[in-house]
Formats: structure tokens, sequence, C-alpha cells
């Protein structure tokens, strides 16, 4: 009698069929992918500024953010800003980073692993989704100020450093001034800086991934923009991101040229 040459773990894996599966489990065109990112950017942009602000809620929710993080003694935020004020120059740089970092970076390494790591690309663009998806609800049932909006007497660095009023109407009109929790800047510095990390083949970026996530929350510490459990909120969602995401996507099969040649060997002893 032959042996069995089929064993279960040459098999191909077969998951349930699903539409949502089928769409985010492989990269597509890139066209199709910078297309659809900032066609979800957009009306992220768009739900998050929509609909009244509740100016009283968010007041009262900052207020219990800062008693939290009093009575866990990690109410830090403005003896960090306080110092970055103190260093010449120091908060105007903070202040174009907090812009250009979150607006710049975060595509420019996604466009990196779209191009040199494209096996991988699904589930960090994936998370990517999934992650501003479950920020959005947190914007809704949960509003809060950031410092610098919560008359705590932090100051508004990036309007100073950059030049660029974050309270003016015009940027008011795109963007929920309210929508701090949980922090997307934290969240989306978490995941590029983990898929840096995680991807790179030089010792030297894999450091600057690794501690990308910390330079970002100080930051948006020192610029008056978040407390330091927004930043834990932001991290929580892309980690449930990344979590939702693996559901969604298979894990990586073995390389059909290396079950080949498995299955060869085994014919080979069958003989």
């Amino acid at each position: 009698m032959k042996r069995d040459l089929h064993p279960s773990h040459l098999q191909p894996v077969r998951h349930p069929v699903l539409p949502v599966r089928g769409v985010v489990a492989s990269p597509h065109r890139g066209a199709v992918e910078v297309a659809a990112l900032f066609g979800l950017y957009g009306f992220y942009q768009l739900i998050r500024g929509f609909g009244e602000l509740d100016f009283e809620s968010a007041q009262r929710n900052t207020e219990a953010i800062v008693a939290a993080e009093q009575r866990l003694q990690v109410f830090v935020e403005r003896g960090v800003q306080d110092w970055a004020l103190g260093v010449p120059g120091l908060a105007g740089l903070l202040g174009v980073a907090y812009l250009a970092l979150h607006l710049v970076l975060t595509p420019a390494v996604l466009v990196w692993v779209y191009r040199a790591h494209r096996d991988r690309f699904p589930l960090v663009r994936t998370t990517l989704v999934v992650s501003t998806a479950l920020a959005l609800v947190g914007y809704v049932v949960y509003p809060a100020a950031p410092p610098r909006l919560a008359d705590l007497g932090f100051t508004d660095t990036v309007s100073e450093g950059a030049h660029l009023n974050l309270s003016s109407d015009l940027l008011g009109s795109f963007y929920n001034p309210i929508a701090a929790v949980p922090s997307l800047h934290f969240g989306y510095a978490l995941l590029v800086g983990g898929a840096v990390a995680w991807l790179a083949r030089r010792r030297a970026l894999r450091l600057v991934g690794a501690v990308y996530p910390a330079v970002m929350l100080f930051i948006i510490v020192a610029t008056g923009n978040h407390f330091l459990l927004d930043a834990v909120a932001g991290g929580a969602v892309v980690l449930a991101g990344w979590a939702a995401s693996r559901l969604l996507i298979p894990a990586r099969r073995e390389p059909v040229a290396t079950a080949a040649r498995t299955q060869r060997h085994l014919e080979r002893l069958a003989a």
C-alpha cells in the first residue's frame, strides 16, 4: 500500500469565502490603493467634523481625563511643554513636525511597504482602515478637548510655530477641534513605526521605527494637542485594528515552490 503522499499540512488552507476578505486580503494596483486611501481619508475628515460640536461634554470629558491622570500620577503634560518652550527654537520645530510627520511620513511609509513588501501591505493598510473607523466611533461617543483648548494654561505651539491657526474658522470647517480621543497622531505613528521596525532590513531603520512612536508621543504632548491617555487610546484602537485585520487576512501560506519540493521529496521516500 502506498503511503499517503498528500499529508494535511501540504493541503491548501481553505477559509470561508467572505466578500470583505477578498477585497482586503490582497494588494491592488497602486492607483487603486492610493485612490481608496485618499477617499477614505477624505471621508474620515468629513465624518469627523460632521454634526453639532458639544463643547460642554468635551470639557467635562477632558476634566475627567485630567483627574484620571492625576490619580495615576502621570499628569506631566504641562511640565513637558514648559521644558520644550524653554529650549530656543524647539517649540517651532515641534509644531512643524506635528503636521509634517503625520501628513507626510505616514503615507510615505505606506508607499514603502507597498513597493518593498507588497505581501505585507494588506495587513498594514487594513489595520489603518479599521483603526480609523474605530477612532471615528470614539470621537462621536467621547468628545474631548485637547490640552490647548481646555483652559489649563497650555500654549498652542502648532499655531505659533507653524504659523497655522488650528482654531481658525477656515480649518475648523475641515476638522473637529474636540476629537482628541483617541489620538491617531500617536496611533498612526505606532502603526508605521511598527511596520518599519518589523520589515526594514537595516538595523538602523528598524531602530528608527521602534523609537518613532515615542518621538510622536513627545511631540503631541509638548505641542499641547494630546494628553497621555489620548495616546493610550490611540494605541489601543491600532492594536484592535491589527487584531481584526489578522482575522480578515489569512496567514501567509507556504510558497508554492517550497511545497512542490517537499512533495517530490516525499514521493521519492515512498518509492
